[in-house]
Protein backbone atom coordinates (compact mmCIF):
# COMPACT_ATOMS: atom_id res chain seq x y z
CA UNK A 1 0.00 0.00 0.00
CA UNK A 2 1.37 3.67 -1.00
CA UNK A 3 0.77 6.60 1.15
CA UNK A 4 -1.81 8.40 -0.69
CA UNK A 5 -5.08 9.90 0.36
CA UNK A 6 -6.96 9.19 3.20
CA UNK A 7 -4.16 6.84 4.45
CA UNK A 8 -2.97 6.73 8.08
CA UNK A 9 0.92 6.23 8.09
CA UNK A 10 2.62 5.29 11.28
CA UNK A 11 6.49 6.33 11.05
CA UNK A 12 9.54 7.02 12.88
CA UNK A 13 11.23 10.63 12.40
CA UNK A 14 14.45 12.55 13.11
CA UNK A 15 14.50 15.80 12.64
CA UNK A 16 17.82 18.13 12.28
CA UNK A 17 17.63 21.85 11.53
CA UNK A 18 20.32 23.54 9.03
CA UNK A 19 23.56 22.90 11.23
CA UNK A 20 22.76 19.34 11.52
CA UNK A 21 21.94 19.46 15.08
CA UNK A 22 19.09 16.46 15.98
CA UNK A 23 15.82 18.57 17.28
CA UNK A 24 13.61 15.67 17.70
CA UNK A 25 13.62 12.05 16.93
CA UNK A 26 11.64 9.47 17.95
CA UNK A 27 13.28 5.84 16.58
CA UNK A 28 13.28 4.69 20.10
CA UNK A 29 9.80 5.53 20.96
CA UNK A 30 5.93 5.17 19.80
CA UNK A 31 6.18 6.49 15.91
CA UNK A 32 4.07 9.30 14.66
CA UNK A 33 0.57 8.83 13.44
CA UNK A 34 -0.78 11.51 10.76
CA UNK A 35 -3.42 11.21 7.96
CA UNK A 36 -2.29 11.61 4.47
CA UNK A 37 -4.25 14.41 3.04
CA UNK A 38 -5.59 16.32 5.67
CA UNK A 39 -2.74 19.29 6.34
CA UNK A 40 -1.52 16.96 9.69
CA UNK A 41 1.87 17.75 9.66
CA UNK A 42 3.91 20.52 7.47
CA UNK A 43 3.61 20.51 3.86
CA UNK A 44 7.11 19.59 2.30
CA UNK A 45 7.01 16.41 4.71
CA UNK A 46 3.47 15.40 3.59
CA UNK A 47 4.31 15.90 -0.08
CA UNK A 48 7.89 14.03 0.58
CA UNK A 49 5.90 10.98 1.85
CA UNK A 50 3.16 10.62 -0.91
CA UNK A 51 4.36 7.19 -2.58
CA UNK A 52 6.23 5.84 -0.39
CA UNK A 53 5.22 2.55 0.94
CA UNK A 54 5.80 0.21 4.19
CA UNK A 55 9.70 -0.25 5.30
CA UNK A 56 10.68 2.72 3.54
CA UNK A 57 13.56 4.92 5.08
CA UNK A 58 14.49 7.63 3.24
CA UNK A 59 15.49 11.83 4.00
CA UNK A 60 14.15 14.99 2.72
CA UNK A 61 15.97 18.32 3.32
CA UNK A 62 13.25 21.32 3.43
CA UNK A 63 13.24 25.11 2.74
CA UNK A 64 12.03 27.31 5.34
CA UNK A 65 9.27 28.29 3.13
CA UNK A 66 7.83 24.56 2.85
CA UNK A 67 8.51 23.62 6.65
CA UNK A 68 6.98 26.19 9.18
CA UNK A 69 7.52 28.69 6.72
CA UNK A 70 9.50 31.97 6.48
CA UNK A 71 9.73 34.22 9.87
CA UNK A 72 7.02 36.86 9.73
CA UNK A 73 8.45 40.34 10.93
CA UNK A 74 4.79 41.70 12.08
CA UNK A 75 3.70 38.32 13.88
CA UNK A 76 3.58 39.88 17.24
CA UNK A 77 0.73 40.61 19.88
CA UNK A 78 0.83 42.10 23.16
CA UNK A 79 -1.71 39.84 25.31
CA UNK A 80 -2.69 40.59 29.03
CA UNK A 81 -0.40 39.10 31.37
CA UNK A 82 -3.07 37.23 33.36
CA UNK A 83 -3.40 34.75 30.22
CA UNK A 84 0.33 33.71 30.71
CA UNK A 85 -0.09 33.30 34.91
CA UNK A 86 -0.32 29.26 34.34
CA UNK A 87 3.53 29.73 33.15
CA UNK A 88 5.13 31.03 36.48
CA UNK A 89 7.54 33.95 36.15
CA UNK A 90 8.01 35.06 32.37
CA UNK A 91 11.23 35.78 30.92
CA UNK A 92 12.37 36.83 27.30
CA UNK A 93 12.89 33.74 24.53
CA UNK A 94 10.36 31.63 27.22
CA UNK A 95 8.01 29.53 24.99
CA UNK A 96 4.49 29.87 26.47
CA UNK A 97 0.65 28.68 25.15
CA UNK A 98 -2.00 30.64 25.81
CA UNK A 99 -6.08 30.26 24.94
CA UNK A 100 -7.47 32.97 22.50
CA UNK A 101 -10.75 32.40 20.55
CA UNK A 102 -9.53 29.92 17.87
CA UNK A 103 -8.03 27.51 20.65
CA UNK A 104 -4.59 27.18 22.16
CA UNK A 105 -1.60 28.86 20.29
CA UNK A 106 1.93 28.61 20.98
CA UNK A 107 4.33 32.03 21.13
CA UNK A 108 8.05 33.00 22.19
CA UNK A 109 8.48 35.66 24.89
CA UNK A 110 9.91 38.66 23.42
CA UNK A 111 9.13 41.54 26.02
CA UNK A 112 7.38 41.64 29.39
CA UNK A 113 5.90 44.05 30.82
CA UNK A 114 4.34 44.80 34.27
CA UNK A 115 0.74 44.32 32.91
CA UNK A 116 1.12 42.86 29.54
CA UNK A 117 3.63 40.66 27.14
CA UNK A 118 4.75 40.91 23.77
CA UNK A 119 4.81 37.50 21.60
CA UNK A 120 6.14 36.28 18.62
CA UNK A 121 3.43 34.11 17.36
CA UNK A 122 5.97 32.28 14.20
CA UNK A 123 6.69 28.88 14.90
CA UNK A 124 10.01 28.72 16.97
CA UNK A 125 11.33 26.89 13.66
CA UNK A 126 10.30 29.46 11.16
CA UNK A 127 12.74 30.74 9.06
CA UNK A 128 15.06 27.37 9.47
CA UNK A 129 16.02 24.87 6.54
CA UNK A 130 15.13 21.32 8.16
CA UNK A 131 16.11 17.70 7.26
CA UNK A 132 14.36 14.97 8.11
CA UNK A 133 15.51 10.93 8.54
CA UNK A 134 12.02 8.76 8.23
CA UNK A 135 11.13 4.96 8.34
CA UNK A 136 7.47 4.22 7.47
CA UNK A 137 6.79 1.68 10.10
CA UNK A 138 2.66 0.87 8.44
CA UNK A 139 0.31 2.05 6.18
CA UNK A 140 -4.18 1.68 6.51
CA UNK A 141 -6.89 3.21 4.88
CA UNK A 142 -8.07 5.80 7.40
CA UNK A 143 -11.58 5.24 9.19
CA UNK A 144 -14.44 6.94 8.67
CA UNK A 145 -14.68 8.92 11.81
CA UNK A 146 -10.76 9.69 11.29
CA UNK A 147 -11.57 10.91 8.02
CA UNK A 148 -14.78 13.48 9.07
CA UNK A 149 -12.20 14.49 12.09
CA UNK A 150 -9.43 15.07 9.68
CA UNK A 151 -6.66 13.19 11.93
CA UNK A 152 -5.99 9.81 12.77
CA UNK A 153 -6.45 8.61 16.30
CA UNK A 154 -4.90 6.41 18.37
CA UNK A 155 -1.77 5.61 19.85
CA UNK A 156 0.88 8.18 18.30
CA UNK A 157 -2.28 10.07 16.76
CA UNK A 158 -4.55 11.88 17.90
CA UNK A 159 -6.22 10.86 21.39
CA UNK A 160 -9.83 11.50 22.19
Amino acid sequence: MEISRNKVVSFHYELRNGDGTVLEDNFNDTPSLYMHGADNIISGLEKAMAGHTVGDEFEVSLAAKDAYGEIEPNKTERIPAKYLKHEGKIKVGQAVRFNTDKGMRNATVVKVGKFSVDVDLNHPLAGQSLSFKILIKDIRDATDEEIRHRHAHGEGGHQH
